[in-house]
């Protein structure tokens, strides 16, 4: 399978069409932002490391009967995954109060909350990305009914289940993270994107230490040796 035409390009990939009308490529890029792209770096290797754990968790995932867009990992930097047509909302699920949920609210960096708690932001960077409740997902037109936000609610939860203690077993606290979903080809709603420490937040469960692109956000170095530790612990047969 070969790429063909520049579909779009974002911070974090690049993704292309190819001669199958229902699979594209994703090419994972090596490049950094935060805050709303303010920031930016790169770090070589960073895209590799992001594609080999994401096709570690979908395959993961997949095993327990969540449905993706992921269809294989074509080398470091490349996967395969079917077409979907992208719902505009970032689905925010948190365990841990930290980043901007202690920002905004004023609950105690590190607190443990009471229950999961599923955020949605309006996928949309002129905006900056704002959160929307269920009404502004159904004025927006971005879901065609209340019943697919509790759906994807449903999902978030049970993927946060899942990795809870996927990673529980590795020395990892799933702090927060951020889901995708789209529609596939036959109108399922499926989860996309990448599942990644550019987009998760992971400590260490022992020394806290924080091993996820906090490391870049706040200046702490070191982001590829934590993202190869993220790598070799998720491989590892537990």
């Amino acid at each position: 399978m070969k790429k063909e035409k520049l579909v779009y390009e974002g911070k974090a990939k690049k993704i292309w069409s190819t001669e199958d009308p229902d699979l594209y490529i994703s090419e994972f890029k090596d490049d950094l932002t935060a805050f709303n792209g303010e920031k930016k770096s790169s770090e070589a290797g960073k895209g590799a490391l992001n594609n080999k754990i994401s096709t570690a968790l979908f395959q993961y995932l997949q095993q327990k009967g969540i449905p993706s867009h992921f269809v294989e990992m074509l080398d470091d930097n490349h996967m395969l995954h079917k077409k979907a047509d992208v719902i505009l909302i970032e689905v925010i699920v948190r365990n841990i109060a930290t980043g901007s949920l202690s920002r905004n609210l004023g609950i105690e960096d590190g607190k443990i909350l009471p229950f999961t708690l599923v955020e949605f932001d309006y996928k949309n960077d002129e905006l900056g990305d704002p959160k929307l409740n269920d009404q502004h997902c159904l004025i927006l037109e971005l879901v065609k009914e209340k019943d697919e936000l509790d759906y994807i609610r449903f999902m978030a939860r049970r993927i946060n289940t899942l990795l809870k203690d996927f990673y529980a077993k590795r020395n990892l606290t799933l702090v927060d993270f951020k889901l995708e979903f789209g529609r596939d080809s036959n109108d399922n709603i499926i989860l996309i994107d990448e599942l990644s420490p550019d987009n998760f937040r992971l400590w260490d469960s022992e020394s806290g230490e924080k091993m996820d692109k906090d490391r870049f956000r706040e200046g702490l170095g070191g982001l590829k040796v934590a993202y190869e530790e993220v790598l070799k612990r998720i491989l590892e047969e537990k």
